[in-house]
Formats: structure tokens, sequence, C-alpha cells
């Protein structure tokens, strides 16, 4: 094994560069798709029918295929359409789809806001009537009753699915180096192992990097969770 070609300073720099990407469009895409989620899990549970279907539809799509080929059809396919490409140099928003990394981030805020939005709206629905009633007896409206206590409850109750959630993303970004241009944590490992043929080295030094973010990730998670749900937590006697 040679791991001086690994860990000499150009490489670790080349590593560096590759957390900094991976980071950035994870927590990009979370941000984003958790905007998204919001919208879409009020118009799952919303009256409208319609509203209900189109929802549905988009996030039985984006949760019924790979992740890697909704990433190709944003970037090879949205990207390398003639009509986009005649308007990607002057006319918003199509000028960012000549760009690598807003393709790879279109392509994972999409995918976290369709099983983010189930989530949520699958807590919504199973809010207690209680809290409900609740609210109501305090002369709420629905509009009210939805943002000070459907919300807050369901959004806690989601909380460690979500960390779930944020960790599978964390392990899907390694399907950014599938876009020519983006640097990410495995695009760093692929090009050590094609420069020096060291697959084993570079592959496993990226594989502890993922696993330190893992734990850091799942660490921060686990704080957070004491305090928001400190109040499901067992009774000592």
């Amino acid at each position: 094994m040679n791991w001086d070609v690994v860990l000499r300073q150009e490489s670790l720099a080349m590593y560096g560069e590759g957390i900094v990407t991976t980071l950035t469009i994870l927590f990009g895409s979370l941000a984003i798709g958790a905007v998204l989620a919001l919208i879409f899990a009020l118009m799952l549970t919303s009256r409208s029918e319609i509203l209900k279907r189109i929802v549905g539809a988009y996030t039985f799509v984006i949760r019924g295929t790979p992740l890697l080929l909704q990433v190709y059809m944003i970037y090879y396919g949205l990207g390398q359409l003639e009509w986009i490409q005649a308007r990607w140099d002057d006319v918003w928003p199509w000028t960012h789809f000549k760009e690598p990394f807003f393709c790879a981030m279109m392509a994972f805020s999409l995918n976290t806001a369709a099983y983010t939005a189930e989530m949520l709206a699958g807590a919504i629905r199973e809010t207690h009537a209680g809290e409900i009633e609740a609210a109501q007896a305090f002369g709420m409206s629905r509009e009210q009753v939805i943002r000070r206590v459907v919300l807050p409850s369901a959004m806690r109750r989601t909380w460690p699915a979500y960390s779930n959630e944020v960790v599978m993303m964390l392990q899907s970004t390694s399907l950014a180096s599938a876009v020519p241009g983006l640097l990410d944590v495995t695009a760093a490992a692929s090009r050590i192992y094609s420069d020096f043929y060291l697959p084993f080295e570079a592959y496993l030094f990226a594989a502890a990097i993922y696993l330190v973010m893992t734990f850091c990730l799942i660490g921060t998670f686990k704080l957070a969770e004491r305090h928001f749900l400190a109040h499901l937590a067992p009774r000592k006697h």
C-alpha cells in the first residue's frame, strides 16, 4: 500500500476541495429541499384534490426512480435541450443550466424535498385530534392551528426520521461525481485513482472522510433530539 501519494499536500488539498463541495451541496440541497418539502406537505394535506394529486405524482416519480438517473436527466437531459442552450447565456434561470454545480444541487434538492414532504405530511395527518381541538377551543383559525400547533408538533415527531434522510443525502452526494467538472470527495478519490492507480488507498481515504462527516451529523442530531424531544423521553421513576 502506498499512502504517501494520498497524504501528500496536493492530494489533501484536492480532498479538502471535495469536502467543501460535498458539504455545500448537502446543506444547500437540504435548505432548498426543506422549504419545498414544507410547501409540498401542506399541499398533500390540503383539502384540494388537485394539489394532492399533483404533488403525490411528483413524490411518486421522485421516490420511484434512482437519484443517479435524476442527476443525469437534469444535467444531460434538461441541460442539453436546444431551447435551454439557446437561452443559457442571457436568460435567467436558464443561465445556470450550464453550471454542473447548479444541476447537481437541483437534483438533490428535488429528491430530498419529495422524501421529506411525505414524512412531514404523514406526521401532519397523525397529529392527535386533542391538540387540534384544544387549539380551536382557544379560538384559533385553521391557519393558526396549522402554523402554531400542527406544524411544530409534526416537525418534532419527524425529526428522528429526518436525521436518517440527512445521513442518506450525505451518502448520496457521492453521485455528484457523475457530473463532469464537479469535484466532490468521491471525484477527488477517482482522480487520484486515475492518475496513480491507487484505488484502495484513494477510496478508503474517501470512505474515512464520509464516515467522519456521518459521525458528526449523527452526533449533532442526537444533541438536537435531546433538546427538542426531551418531553417524549421515558420518565425515570
